[in-house]
């Protein structure tokens, strides 16, 4: 975690796996801690005081073990990355919208829309463990369901959506993109979706 520092905001990761970075090879490869060094110590910036993301979790998890803690943490900006698990576990469309909606609402009465940054899942089934969590084809095709649900909730609340999924693809013949377990992203990947999310980040602190 960064230091606190003159109208440095304080910074809550929300969602799953791809935000605590399973399979990293330490906290510094993972996506918010590569944002925070890109940032870095100029104001105006974030500090991050808390990634809450788990491994496995889905959007009611969010819903009911991470949005609880925004109070406690004082969150001024918050990123969300959720989906994944949703489609691996079957969770049905409607049930994953209605969730979506519900977390970006609970967001919403406590940040400002520009506080908030919702970042897309990436696809999992290019990786070499990828088949072991369903059918490649049918898999695939859910995470463009929900990125797309995801995409149209944000826009419609004003919160910036920042589109990685492209960027997961590229481990399908790449795969200094893919952690050692074969599924996750590499803290190479990471940084790759940083060069995408960092730029809007910027903006949004106004820098």
């Amino acid at each position: 975690m960064t230091a606190p520092g003159p109208l440095a905001a304080r910074y809550v990761a929300l969602g799953d796996s791809y935000t605590i970075g399973t399979a990293t090879r330490s906290e510094a490869e993972r996506w918010p801690n590569q944002l925070i060094e890109r940032l870095g110590p100029r104001p105006p910036t974030l500090e991050l005081v808390a990634n809450l993301a788990v491994n496995g979790f889905t959007s009611r998890d969010v819903i009911g073990v991470e949005l609880p803690r925004l109070d406690e943490l004082g969150a001024e900006f918050a990123s969300l990355l959720i989906g994944v698990n949703d489609v691996v576990q079957g969770v049905p469309d409607a049930t994953f919208r209605a969730n979506v909606a519900a977390i970006l609402d609970e967001l919403g009465r406590r940040l400002p829309a520009d506080r908030i940054v919702v970042i897309a899942t990436p696809d999992y089934t290019v990786t070499p463990q990828g088949a072991a969590y369903g059918d490649p084809t049918e898999q695939a095709a859910g995470i463009r369901r929900n990125n797309a649900t995801l995409r149209e909730l944000a826009t419609a609340r004003g919160v910036p959506y920042v589109d990685i999924h492209d960027l997961s693809l590229r481990a399908r013949d790449d795969r200094s993109l893919v952690a050692d377990d074969g599924l996750h992203p590499s803290g190479a990947q990471y940084a790759l979706w940083v060069e995408r999310i960092g730029p809007v980040v910027e903006g949004l602190l106004g820098r």
